[in-house]
This record gives C-alpha cells, structure tokens and sequence, in this order.
C-alpha cells in the first residue's frame, strides 16, 4: 500500500511558517529578557569570528603605519643629513674668517713695522706654468704701485713686481729660478746672494767661502745693496750648509721665510726706491 503523501512540506510554506516565527522572536526580545543569556552565550561563541574577519583591516593599517613610519625616518634622517652638512659647512667658513683675520692682524702687524708706506693687496691668480714662480694682485698703478715694488707678507719677503697694470700686477716671486736678492746674515752681518731654485720650500746660498761664518739656524734680511729691496726685510732661514774640503766654495740652504704658496694677502712696500727688475 503506497503511502499518501509522498514530499514534505513545500519550501513557501515553511517560508509561510518562519515569518510569523521570526516575528515573535524579535518582539519578545525587544521586549522581554528571555534571550538574554542565549545572547550573551552566542556573543562569546561570535567574538573569534569577528576578530578573524577584521584581521585583513588591521594587517593592513599596521603595514601602512610601517610604511609611513619608514618614510618619515627616512625622510627626517635625510634632513638631518643636510642639516648636518650645512652646519659643517659653516663651521668650516668660521674657521676659514677666522683664520684670515689672525692673517690679517699678523699682516698689519709687519707693516706696522715698515718704515715705507705699505698697501694691501689680494693674490688672485698663480701662474699655470709650474715652472714659473708668479702671483697676480688687485693692485696696479692706479693704486701707486710701479714695476720693482717690493712685496712681502706677515713673514718675510715674497717678490718683487716685474709688470704693472692700471689695476693688477704681476709679482715674480723670489723663488723663482731666474731671481737673486742680496742678503746679509744677521748674526754676524755677512754679506751674500740667495738665490731661487724653482721650488717654493727652497732657497740657495751659492759661492760661499769655505771659511765663511754662517750656520743652521742663521736668519738672512734683505741687505738693501743693488737697490731692488729695502734693507732689513726677513728673507729666509739657513737649514744646512755643505763644505766639501776639494771644493773652494761651501753652499746652504735656505727656507724662505715668506709663505709663497699660502698668503693671500700681500703688502706692496710703496716707495720704498726698490727698481728694476729681480732677475739678475
């Protein structure tokens, strides 16, 4: 015998049957606390999902706080860096004013000291030929200055103006090879003839007697004689002297005592009879 009815209920009336359900339930929530406990108890069971849901979000705020942290670091130590570098820039600058000044004082100092009438003047070119031993100054005839003048700085002798220009000149230096200036030892007063040796550290003494008096140590001036530098000016300083007893002539040398490579600032001694050129 075959049964009667052969399907359930059809899925509209259930549908029928679980509004009127769901209906009540949420009025008797609303308005009674039958449920409470059951949703206290569903809450607990729901919190881990909530949490593994919201993970994405919040992987992704941490990573984008990460990445923004990263760029301010990197950002605040790049300007730090350039912080650093201008502070260090113009720590250098300072040391730099400073520096110049005290060469300044140093120069005013000397000319203090000179008799002539001194003016200062900037170095502001070298010869390219590292052969040739020549400075170039902002100062020319407009200024007073004439081919001959003699020029020195805080420390001794630098040279001796060989062309002069409305405006600039140009001064072969006592270093040069071509150069020689008469000197007198200050010891003792004994007379003799440096000369350049085409390097800037290095003086030399030729055709000293063997028997002649002169040591380490001895400071040679300016003797004054032949009229191209004025007497008394530092030339250099004697670092050693050569005797060879088959030889009728000893030689020295000389430091000179001029910064030639390093003044920027020079004196011209004006008027101070110096003329011709300084080559002998």
């Amino acid at each position: 015998m075959k049964p009667l009815f052969t399907r359930g209920p059809s899925p509209e009336f259930r549908l029928l049957l679980l509004v009127p359900l769901a209906i009540a339930l949420i009025v008797a929530d609303h308005y009674t606390n039958w449920f409470q406990s059951t949703r206290e108890r569903l809450s607990g069971v729901t919190a881990p999902l909530y949490w593994i849901t919201g993970a994405p979000e919040r992987v992704g705020d941490w990573a984008g706080e990460q990445f923004r942290s990263r760029e301010e670091l990197l950002e605040e130590n790049d300007r730090l860096k350039r912080q650093v570098l201008l502070l260090e820039q113009r720590s250098q600058l300072l040391a730099a004013v400073k520096a110049e000044n005290t060469r300044l004082k140093e120069l005013m100092n000397s000319a203090e000291m000179v008799d002539d009438r001194v003016l200062v003047a900037q170095v502001i070119g070298v010869s390219p030929d590292p052969l040739e031993h020549v400075l170039l100054i902002d100062k020319g005839r407009d200024h007073g200055i004439d081919v001959g003048t003699p020029v020195m700085d805080a420390s001794g002798l630098l040279g001796q103006v060989i062309e002069a220009g409305d405006a600039f000149s140009r001064i072969l230096l006592i270093t040069d090879s071509s150069h020689a200036i008469p000197v007198q030892v200050l010891r003792n007063s004994m007379r003799a003839v440096v000369e350049g040796t085409g390097d800037l550290y290095r003086l030399k003494l030729r055709h000293l007697a063997n028997t002649s008096d002169i040591r380490e140590g001895d400071l040679l001036l300016s003797s004054g004689l032949g009229g191209r530098f004025p007497a008394g000016y530092p030339v250099g300083e004697v670092m050693s002297v050569s005797r060879d007893p088959g030889q009728p002539f000893a030689e020295a040398e000389v430091l000179p005592r001029g910064r030639m490579s390093r003044s920027r600032f020079v004196l011209a001694v004006i008027g101070s009879g110096g003329q011709g050129l300084a080559s002998e």
